[in-house]
């Protein structure tokens, strides 16, 4: 596994809106990009309340890229990031940086203070 997506990504993988997105990530190999138990929470949730996705593509989206539980490793290096608010992203960022994978998103904004996190924005060409 390579990367993680963030939950911008996962909703704009059914909306279609940024062609280059669903692009390379239907070029990747399989279990080459995975879900963070943090990202599905989020896409769940909002899942769950009647936003994209619906919960049968949600299910489909777990299905396609695996789901990693957020572990202890992933919670030591939440702890140690500076703390601007707690929220998905900053978990996110945690999951990705503990386990050395780059973290998919068009939000890079979010994670501009963290240097040692790898972000790429796969909605640009």
């Amino acid at each position: 596994m390579r990367f993680l997506l963030d939950a911008n990504c996962c909703i704009y993988l059914f909306s279609h809106a940024f062609p280059d997105l669903n692009r390379r990530v239907k070029a990747t190999l399989a279990g080459e990009i995975g879900l963070s138990a943090v990202t599905f929470a989020e896409v769940a949730h909002g899942s769950e309340r009647g936003l994209m996705p619906p919960p049968p593509a949600l299910e489909r989206l777990a299905s396609q890229f695996p789901v990693l539980p957020f572990d202890e490793a992933a919670a030591r290096v939440y702890a140690r990031l500076p703390f601007e608010r707690g929220n998905f992203d900053r978990l996110l960022a945690a999951h990705a940086m503990s386990a050395g994978l780059a973290v998919i998103t068009r939000n890079t904004r979010d994670f501009a203070c963290l240097g040692d996190l790898d972000v790429e924005d796969w909605t640009q060409p």
